[in-house]
This record gives structure tokens, sequence and C-alpha cells, in this order.
């Protein structure tokens, strides 16, 4: 099967999204499909073209245009071309709008399936932007199957239109996000110098301190903001650390973060940069607590991972994270916009070890059950299957 998959990001792009596009990609070539990926870039002039072989996945990034319209009729054209040059069984974009948009009318021009994954940010936005709202509603209208990765993002669809939308829940490879010791963790994520570098500096993980982590990049969609005054509370009453791995948005997020620290000269934040996705493990255990206090979410590959190394996980009920998360049972729920009840809660989980050790052993049953990349393969190859796609 011949598939080009469609992604507004992909690796090294930072987020979910470029991170569940090029799991979906490696899976399917793992399957002995071909995959071609078409991403924009603004790492490359306008209308230029690079192809980047990547773990037997062809990738073609392509220079981005200020204006978006440009940016749709390049991709649009590339996607023809290298049709015409060797035909797609299947167009799959992942996300709803601009590349959605673009599949789907690819699609329907070149007489070829196509299949569109509405991941979070698309749905829940783009009701609300009058430049993306059209190219949604032709998506949706018009393409031949839709799939999302939550319950609730399916609900938020069939207000725009109704029709049938294929539930696929993210995929984690678990045996590469398991539970590590302590100490094994910490000389792995710190490096053969035994040191890694944050932005202003040298920083560790001090040994019996307890680590309050986040991973991704935080912002206030994410629940910066919550997260630090929950931290606060928190630091107040006995010493620990915020982990953030991964970075904090430029702008006002990092403005708001600069201001926290002046405000509280004794806490203890460390922010550790990039970190490449396959050394991600090590850092997962080095957390005590997982917390994930999002305003808005698709499903978060942050808290599966988490899960997968057998951390509590502490997360706000919103998108996917209700499909996965069973207050006391695998994990913990806090309400959005709760600093007081996320401080509450992290201070519960970090006077419970024995909890803390029960949760996490129910956190990875879980992944092991639903959570499986063969189950995520297997879902999409259906979806396939039933446009008529060859196996």
């Amino acid at each position: 099967m011949k598939i080009a998959l469609l992604s507004e990001k992909y690796t090294p792009d930072i987020g979910g999204l470029a991170i569940s596009a090029e799991r979906l990609a490696r899976l399917l070539a793992s399957a002995g499909h071909e995959v071609r990926v078409f991403a924009p870039t603004l790492n490359l002039l306008p209308s230029e073209r690079r192809h980047l072989p990547s773990g037997g996945v062809s990738v073609i990034r392509f220079g981005a245009h200020k204006r978006v319209d440009d940016t749709l009729v390049d991709w649009f054209e590339l996607i023809a071309e290298e049709h015409t040059r060797e035909p797609f069984d299947v167009l799959h974009a992942y996300f709803l709008t601009q590349a959605g948009f673009v599949a789907t009318y690819a699609g329907k021009y070149l007489n070829v399936p196509s299949v569109v994954s509405i991941r979070g940010n698309d749905i829940e936005r783009a009701a609300f932007d009058p430049s993306r709202f059209s190219h949604t509603m032709y998506a949706l209208q018009n393409v031949n199957a839709v799939t999302t990765n939550a319950a609730e993002l399916a609900k938020k669809a069939k207000a725009f239109i109704d029709r049938k939308i294929i539930l696929i829940p993210n995929g984690i490879d678990t045996e590469c996000f398991k539970p590590m010791d302590r100490n094994e963790a910490l000389a792995d994520a710190l490096g053969v110098e035994g040191k890694r570098k944050e932005k202003s500096g040298e920083w560790k993980v001090e040994g019996g301190t307890s680590v309050i982590g986040f991973v991704g990049e935080l912002r206030e969609k994410k629940g910066l903001k919550i997260l630090l005054n929950a931290y606060a509370q928190i630091n107040k009453k006995q010493a620990t650390t915020l982990l953030i791995v991964g970075e904090v948005r430029q702008g006002e997020d990092q403005k708001t973060l600069d201001e926290f620290r002046l405000s509280y000269p004794d806490s203890r934040i460390i922010i550790t940069g990039y970190v490449p996705h396959h050394e991600l493990p090590a850092y997962y255990s080095l957390i005590d607590v997982f917390v994930h206090p999002s305003l808005r979410d698709g499903m978060p590959n942050a808290v599966l991972e988490a899960m997968a190394c057998g951390k509590t996980v502490l997360a706000t009920p919103v998108g996917g994270v209700k499909d996965v998360i069973r207050d006391g049972v695998n994990g913990m729920l806090v309400n959005v916009n709760d600093a007081e009840g996320l401080a509450e809660k992290i201070a519960e989980a970090l006077s419970q070890p024995e909890k803390r050790e029960q949760l996490g052993r129910s956190a990875r049953e879980a992944v092991f059950r639903q959570y499986t990349l063969e189950n995520e393969l297997q879902a999409n190859l259906k979806v396939y299957e039933s446009l008529g796609v060859a196996k």
C-alpha cells in the first residue's frame, strides 16, 4: 500500500502532533507499506523542498509561505505531482484544518480515498476561527473517513456534521516507555559527563527531593499558570523540584515563568530544553508525581507515556484524558483551572508512596490493555481497508 501522510508538524518539530505523525508513519512502514510524509516547515525557503529518508519513511519537507493560501497551493501541487510520479492508494491527513483540507481536495481531484485525523486544537479552535472554518467544513463534509484519538473530540466533530467518526487512541511503545531504576535514570538523564546543561547553566535533581514533573512544551493552554501556582503552594510546605522536560513557549509564557521566579526565589524549577523522544523514559523515571493540568487537549502522548513508565499521573479531565484516567484507580483527576485543588492532590500523592506505587502499576496495565502500538496500527489499516484500499 502506498500512503501519503500529510501533517502540519513532523519530527524534529516540537509537539504531540509531530510525535504522533512520526509514530504512525513508522508503524505503517514497519508493516511493509510505503509511506511518504508531506509537511511544511519554516526552516526552508518558500517552495524549497527537501527529501529526508527517515526510518524507512520518505519525508518531504517544503518551505512554508507567509500567506497560508500560498502554502496550501504548494502542498496540493506537491501531492498531485508525486501522485503522477508514483500513484498513492490513500491520502491521510493528520490535523483537520490545513492538512485535512489539502488531503480531501487532492483526494477528490486525483480520485484517491482520503482520511482525516482530528487531533485536538484543530476541532476545538476551528469553530472560532473564520479563516479556517470553511476548510474545516469542506474536509468534514467531503473526506472519505474521519478518525480521532478522543471521544470528546468525536463529539465536537459531530456538532459540525453528523457523520461517522472512528475512535483510534494513541499507541505507546511499552518497550521504550517503562519503569526504570531512579539511579539508572538519573545517570541516563545527566549523560556520560554526569550533567546536562539547562539554558542558564548546569542542573541536577537532588537525591531525596520530591520531583513534580511536566513533559512537553509548557504554555498557557497546558496549564502553565495553574501549575506554577500549585507548585508555589507545595514548595512552601516542603522542598520540591519542578522538572519541566522540554521547553516553555517563548513570549508571554516565558515572561510568566520569569516573573514567577522573581517572586519565588526559593523555588527550584529545572527546564531541560529539548529532549529527544527516545530519551524521555529516563526523565519520566525521575518524576514522583507527573502533572498535566491542561485547559484543553486531545489525547496527550505525555500522559500515556508517564502511565507506561508506571508514574502517578495527575491530570485535568479534558479531551482524551477522560478516556484514559479513572480517578483513584490508574491516576488522579483535578478540576480545570484549580491550582489549590492541584496542590492538594500533589501533596496527597507525595505523602503516600504506597498509593503512588499502586496507581503507577494500574496505569501501566491500562496502557498494555488499550494503548499499544499494534492496536493503533491495526485500527488505521482497518480504516484504509474499509475504503477499498488493497492490503
